[in-house]
């Protein structure tokens, strides 16, 4: 009587979790480190205003102009304010703007770019040359225009940045999605006589989903840097609204007294960036290996 000889595990196929577990242990060092912190910046944007030491927009709760202390650890502003409670205030500020900028840039952009791909013919080149011209303008200086005729606001400037992005994540959406287009489950899908939004998100997005992550995660970090630029000019959060950018706006004419009051949102803001820009760097190269093992 014969017997089933045991299977080789080295023959088996490896499992999603096999496959993912060694390739984030062979990423930097930098990566997890980027992870970890922000894990640290989000965990202060949800979590920050209930044991922040004193509320973000209390005046004279120090004397003005304090140095670092216990009881203010970066020390105090102009009207007396806490500094360091302004600050992680602030996280959630600008986390909120960064990702609902880049999370309208993505769900626009990503949507333009797969229909593009799919449609093809000419309405893709009438778009996507609009798109080209929207990616020539800078982003910067038409966004001061905007916001200088339409009013500064909160949805307004989210609406703008997501408007200048979309137009970027549409371009490498679609160039990810034209790989697919032509494979055979798209042209049973057609076959079918599925719509063009249903082959778009239900056979193609699947496939490029990789892409449209890394896209959210990049568009983020570049979304922390406009908006803090565009409250810095002026253009973004209003006073008191403890945003990053106007902080360093309003601290510039007092850095040689209290330097506090520009570094500490700027050291902030920078390792905000840092950290979404490796987390990026991180995710592209998981990502990548993931594809080349599958």
């Amino acid at each position: 009587m014969s017997t089933l000889a045991a299977p080789d595990p080295s023959q088996l196929p490896l499992t999603q979790r096999e496959h993912v577990v060694p390739a984030v242990r062979r990423l930097p060092v930098a990566f997890h480190i980027a992870t970890g912190l922000l894990a640290v910046h989000v965990l202060v944007a949800l979590t920050g205003p209930l044991w922040a030491p004193y509320p973000a927009n209390a005046v004279l709760v120090g004397k003005q102009f304090d140095g670092p202390s216990l009881h203010h650890l970066f020390g105090t502003d102009n009207f007396g304010r806490d500094i360091f409670s302004r600050v992680v205030d602030g996280e959630r500020v600008v986390l909120a703007l960064a990702f609902a900028s880049a999370g309208a840039a993505v769900l626009a952009g990503g949507t333009l770019g797969l229909l593009m791909a799919y449609v093809r013919g000419w309405v893709d080149e009438v778009v996507m040359r609009f798109v080209d011209v929207v990616m020539t303008v800078p982003p910067l200086i038409l966004s001061l225009l905007i916001l200088g005729a339409v009013g500064a606001s909160h949805v307004v400037l989210v609406a703008t940045v997501a408007f200048f992005f979309s137009a970027r994540v549409a371009v490498v959406v679609r160039a990810a999605a034209l790989d697919i287009v032509s494979e055979d489950f798209v042209t049973a899908a057609q076959l079918r006589g599925e719509s063009s939004f249903s082959i778009a998100f239900r056979e193609l997005l699947p496939n490029v989903v990789s892409t449209v992550l890394v896209e959210f995660s990049l568009r983020t970090g570049y979304a922390v840097l406009t908006i803090a630029s565009l409250s810095f000019l002026g253009f973004g959060s209003t006073p008191p609204t403890p945003d990053w950018g106007l902080m360093i706006s309003e601290g510039r004419s007092y850095i040689a007294s209290a330097p506090g009051l520009v570094l500490a949102p700027s050291l902030v803001l920078a390792s905000l960036v840092i950290a979404l820009s490796l987390f990026t760097e991180g995710i592209d190269d998981l990502l990548s290996a993931r594809e080349t093992d599958a």
